[in-house]
């Protein structure tokens, strides 16, 4: 019961923090991961004391299957396929040989520094060439980015873990069998894996959108039961994988990829609830990693070893500068491409499928990721956070306030005639024409905004994120009409 509870007070306990500090820490460019890295040791026996997660404890295998699952399922429904088709050659450039040349390099490197099998090799090249979309989020939410760099790291981290994780699977199924598997097994093995798994993944989200579909159409479904359908497909594709013998993982992206295909408007709480329970899986996984897990890297730290954790940090860039070269990037929008390539928690998740798994001598791999994804954490992270830092400007300012002297002498104005909740087009048009102060806001969510090209004439863009921030630095003025837009 004490360790129930004790579990329990830790998600709750990562909610209030994450909640809290996500506008002061996405605004400093402190990396996220870092502040529950160091909230998962003051919790864990090098702090308070007050939990330890081990590598075998049940709640680390709920959290971080739960979480890679959500991970790949949110990954593959939100994407935008009709800028995945405008980018074809960066595409398959990025997921193609700029996934699987750096996971090679790694590879080598580790089979040839470390002395350690092919297959675990092969598994360290794979969880270490995997970019985290974690470390990333409060750059890609950064004006500063520019929109091709923030488009191909976005296509990135999204999409190449599921490029990645056929490797890691395969390297398991090496380590557990060795040469004892025959190759008509392998083959058995490898069908129910990538074909039946992906199979099953992609029949339940077929057949899971276009049942919300026309249940929605014909007798309406709760906005708040549609954004937790999303979880549901996404742990039904994972289940019906496993009891077949296929990989759950494949099959909860598969789920989504077909979400995706099938073009079904979705409301933005179908979308964003999933990201924001993966987003807090995620979390809550780097505090139970941040206890005493993570920090075991620092055990491991050689000569050689720190040459291997330099090779896996430095591959990625030196393969995509050049490899980035004629798909229409800009010289800067490459070197921002090529930089921000952080390891973190889906690295650290793909190394920890092969100790669930109970492969000999998995624990040495998960301890060399965890060194790697602790530089990475300082490196990528501190470069992120003086990126963010340098570019930070305050937003122009769309009605300038007046004065608080003058704003007082002014006489109080009378409001317009209007609802206080909605206004409609015809009497926008009568305050324009009245030439009332009218200022428009465009606060559609990031996703809805990026899809229409369409926008109010003159309407000032105000992210809902972070509404108030963004309010105040506009200095939107106290005395007009502020028309909000979300749809």
């Amino acid at each position: 019961m004490t360790s129930f509870v004790t579990t329990i007070a830790l998600i709750g306990i990562v909610i209030i923090v994450a909640s809290l500090l996500s506008g002061p820490v996405e605004r400093s460019g402190v990396p996220l991961v870092a502040v529950f890295l160091a909230l998962g040791a003051a919790l864990g026996p090098w702090g308070f004391g007050i939990v330890d997660i081990r590598l075998g404890s049940p709640v680390l295998l709920t959290l971080a299957t739960l979480a890679l699952t959500l991970v790949l399922f949110s990954d593959a429904v939100t994407f935008d396929l009709a800028e995945l088709r405008t980018r074809l050659r960066l595409t398959w450039r990025l997921l193609g040989p700029g996934t699987l040349v750096p996971a090679a390099i790694i590879a080598f490197a580790a089979h040839r520094l470390l002395d350690v099998s092919g297959p675990a090799a092969a598994i360290l090249g794979a969880a270490l060439a995997s970019t985290d979309p974690v470390l990333l989020r409060s750059v890609l939410r950064s004006r500063a980015l520019p929109p091709p760099a923030r488009m191909a790291l976005r296509l990135e981290s999204g999409m190449n873990d599921v490029v990645l994780l056929p490797v890691v699977v395969l390297g398991i199924l090496l380590l557990q069998n060795g040469s004892a598997l025959p190759a008509g097994d392998m083959a058995r093995h490898a069908l129910g894996l990538f074909l039946l798994g992906p199979a099953l993944g992609g029949l339940v989200g077929w057949v899971g959108i276009i049942t919300l579909a026309r249940v929605r159409d014909r007798v309406g479904v709760r906005r708040d039961y549609e954004s937790v359908y999303a979880l549901g497909l996404a742990f039904t594709g994972y289940a019906a994988a496993e009891a077949v013998g296929g990989s759950g993982f494949l099959a909860a992206f598969a789920a989504g990829a077909v979400v995706a295909w099938q073009d079904v408007e979705l409301c933005d709480c179908f979308l964003e609830y999933g990201e924001a329970t993966a987003e807090m899986l995620l979390l809550l996984t780097f505090v139970a990693l941040g206890m005493s897990l993570i920090w075991t890297g620092l055990t491991v730290i050689t000569g050689r070893m720190l040459i291997f954790a330099a090779v896996a940090l430095l591959a990625r860039t030196a393969v995509l500068l050049p490899m980035l070269r004629g798909v229409g990037l800009g010289t800067r929008d490459r070197r921002l491409i090529a930089l921000f390539g952080p390891r973190g928690l889906s690295s650290l998740l793909f190394a920890l499928l092969p100790v669930f798994a109970g492969v000999p001598g998995a624990e040495h791999l998960f301890t060399v990721v965890c060194l790697v994804v602790l530089l990475s954490v300082v490196i990528h992270g501190g470069g992120i956070g003086l990126f963010l830092r340098a570019h930070a400007a305050p937003m122009r300012p769309a009605v300038a306030a007046p004065p608080l002297a003058a704003a007082a002498a002014e006489p109080a104005r009378t409001p317009p005639a209007v609802p206080a909740d909605r206004i409609e087009l015809d009497e926008l048009r009568e305050l324009m024409a009245r030439s009332e102060p009218v200022v428009i806001l465009d606060s559609r969510t990031e996703r809805s905004y990026r899809a229409d090209q369409l926008q109010a004439r003159g309407a000032v863009r105000l992210p809902p994120d972070d509404a108030v921030r963004a309010a105040t630095e506009l200095r939107l003025s106290h005395h007009g009409t502020l028309v909000v837009y979300c749809a």
